[in-house]
């Protein structure tokens, strides 16, 4: 499990795993905030988190060739195999409860990962393995007195309950339990169609070429029927 924000730690981390022949899934986890503009400054103060949600993850997954290179080696499609959200009370529980029980204390931010994964556990087997990968977030985020207090002082209400209820930008609701905290799946299917709809929008009514459509299948892990069937819509 790997907290997504632009995808280089994911990527990175999978490229890693690949190359030391391990076959295990990768699920991307980031908080929950659809709704809230990043490019505002009034939804940018609403929000609890400088990264590891979604307002990163799913641009950059979409479309990775919005950083400003030709081309971004960061490319969370071509090894993602879940993509789950958490929401921000969530994140800011499963915190206090690392610095409770192993005495380390993060940033939130820093554990989105682990916090979908106490989610996650419930699905496995008993001697199945979870790993949880936060290497990028190390520190990220302030103390979560502190970031609870600014979201208080912003007008965002806190409180404990059910966590699904919660509204990005407007509540932050603390699990009573962590049976409470969920991992929310993305369909895969339709960031994929998002991710060819950008990438078919730069051709600019050129001709899909063969080696395009290998990149393309193998950038979203999909068949190259697949690509040609979501060319054909575009047109």
């Amino acid at each position: 499990v790997i907290t997504n924000a632009g995808g280089g730690n994911l990527a990175g981390t999978a490229r890693g795993r690949r190359k030391a022949g391990s076959d295990a899934l990768v699920v991307g986890a980031s908080v929950d905030l659809k709704g809230l503009h990043m490019a505002s400054d009034k939804d940018f103060n609403r929000k609890s988190f400088t990264t590891g949600h979604t307002g990163f993850g799913v641009p950059f997954t979409t479309w990775p060739d919005r950083a400003d290179v030709p081309r971004n080696a960061a490319r969370p499609l071509r090894y993602m195999d879940r993509y789950v959200t958490i929401t921000q009370g969530e994140a800011f529980y499963v915190t206090e409860l690392l610095a409770q029980l192993e005495g380390l204390e993060r940033g939130p931010a820093g554990n989105v990962s682990l916090a979908a994964a106490v989610a996650l556990a419930r699905e496995l087997d008993k001697d199945q393995i979870l790993v949880v990968q936060e290497t990028e977030y190390t520190g990220a985020g302030k103390h979560v007195n502190a970031q609870l207090s600014f979201a208080r002082k912003n007008g965002i209400e806190i409180s404990v309950g059910n966590p699904a209820d919660s509204v990005p930008g407007k509540s932050i609701i603390l699990p009573e339990h962590p049976r409470q905290i969920q991992a929310v799946d993305l369909d895969m299917d339709d960031l994929r169609r998002s991710y060819l709809n950008h990438a078919l929008g730069t051709l600019n009514g050129a001709k899909l070429l063969p080696e395009d459509i290998s990149f393309l299948a193998e950038d979203c892990r999909v068949t190259p029927e697949f690509i040609e069937s979501i060319a054909q819509g575009v047109k």
